[in-house]
């Protein structure tokens, strides 16, 4: 007569259920993934040491996904694109990406805190991904209830989360720092850490905040002129510190998010910034992400100025209404595609015109000159190491009135420093 297992040994046999479903999606054996699946669904193991398996085996997935570089900001968008493709319904993607940024939370929590950096706790944060269950063996029980799902349907989604995580998503280049290593220290102009750097980082924010905010497009460009004056007088002094000391922490390289509508348009716009920010971006379409390469203070700068900047665009798009052809047709999307590549062309011209100007006027009296070619070549030998087989690609304008729009509201969105920058040592 079969005896009932003890806790333990339902747990142990629930572990081994779940690492055979693991087995099968890392040799991509679809069919035996379905039979693995289908004995969890049948076992009458108590339900509890399943679940906790499940969790578990989810957490492991989530850590492949990490240690293939992919971070949690990223996997959120990723999976939403994923859900769209596969025209799942809207509900699902919903409660599958809570789901996500549960597993997210549990496996960041499995690492010691002072692991786990500002960059990656702030993209958690943005994603309410938190731990708000005890234990594993009740996690997808309480999910279920919190989303009106029954307990089949919630393995289902844990399942094809795994599938997800294990198949879907290709090996990335390393970007950031994920949990589980000590936190390198990020030094600022002065050698030390980075108190300084954030410091000044809080001060262009707000002024980029400023410049979002405001109804008065003069108003706008005062302030995002401003924090464009800090970002290039904190660039130099990083670049002169680091001369001067005769050592750099060399450039490193950041991932940005491309939501959509209009990723194109979007991610020439992230190209142009980078490009006057003495940085090299790509963009990958099919994933809706663009890397940019650089040193630090830069890629800063271009994270906060190209974020801004789409809100202001995004503005100033709603605002421009498409105006019927002659036969009456009035084509908002095509209009609006228009209207922000035109936004994103000016604007790399008018960022051109700001770092010449910057650069001219602190280049006085200083050997700044060949100090910032050097660093220009080692971004562009860092971004050709990490991206030997790249691919240029161009994009087809049609709609005329959307390109001149767009033009016209980057020209209000001048960013040339009109005063005269402050001596160094002024601020």
């Amino acid at each position: 007569m079969p005896t009932t297992p003890t806790a333990a040994e339902a747990l142990r046999y629930a572990d081994r259920m779940l690492s055979e479903v693991t087995a099968a999606l890392l040799y991509r054996d679809q069919l035996r993934y379905r039979v693995d699946c289908e004995q969890v669904y049948s076992s009458t193991l108590d339900s509890q040491a399943v679940d906790a398996a499940v969790s578990r085996a989810l957490g492991q997935a989530v850590q492949h996904a990490w240690n293939r570089n992919w971070r949690p900001i990223e996997l959120d968008h990723t999976l939403g694109r994923f859900a769209a493709r596969v025209k799942a319904p809207k509900a699902a993607a919903v409660w599958m990406a809570r789901l996500l940024a549960d597993v997210l939370a549990a496996r960041t929590q499995a690492h010691d805190p002072a692991t786990v950096d500002e960059r990656w706790a702030a993209e958690l944060a943005a994603l309410d991904a938190t731990v708000w269950w005890t234990a594993d063996t009740e996690h997808l029980a309480r999910f279920g209830e919190r989303h009106g799902l029954d307990r089949l349907k919630v393995l289902g989604g844990a399942f094809e989360l795994m599938r997800w995580l294990y198949q879907e998503l290709p090996p990335l280049e390393p970007a950031g720092h994920a949990p589980g290593s000590p936190i390198p220290p990020r030094r600022n102009a002065s050698g030390s850490t980075n108190s300084a750097d954030q410091r000044m980082l809080d001060r262009i924010r707000a002024l980029l905040a400023k410049a979002e905010s405001t109804g008065f497009p003069e108003e706008a460009e005062a302030f995002t002129a401003k924090a464009q004056q800090l970002m290039a007088r904190h660039s130099i002094d990083h670049a002169l510190v680091d001369a001067a000391a005769g050592a750099s922490d060399g450039p490193t390289n950041r991932r940005i998010v491309i939501a959509n509508p209009y990723e194109g348009p979007k991610a020439m716009l992230l190209q142009v910034v980078a490009d006057a920010n003495r940085c090299r971006a790509l963009n990958f379409k099919d994933l809706g992400l663009s890397t940019i390469v650089g040193f630090e203070p830069d890629l800063d700068a271009v994270e906060l100025l190209y974020t801004s900047l789409l809100v202001q665009a995004v503005h100033a798009m709603t605002a421009a209404n498409p105006r019927a052809d002659r036969y009456g047709r009035n084509d908002v999307r095509s209009f609006r595609q228009a209207f922000l590549s035109a936004y994103a062309a000016r604007i790399g011209e008018r960022l051109a015109e700001v770092r010449e100007e910057v650069d001219a006027e602190l280049s006085a009296g200083t050997d700044l000159v060949p100090v910032l070619a050097a660093r220009n070549e080692a971004v562009d030998t860092a971004f050709e190491e990490l991206f030997p087989h790249r691919v240029s690609r161009t994009a087809r304008v049609v709609n005329a009135a959307g390109w001149a729009s767009g033009r016209a509201a980057a020209d209000r969105a001048e960013l040339a420093v009109r005063p005269r920058l402050p001596e160094p040592g002024v601020r």
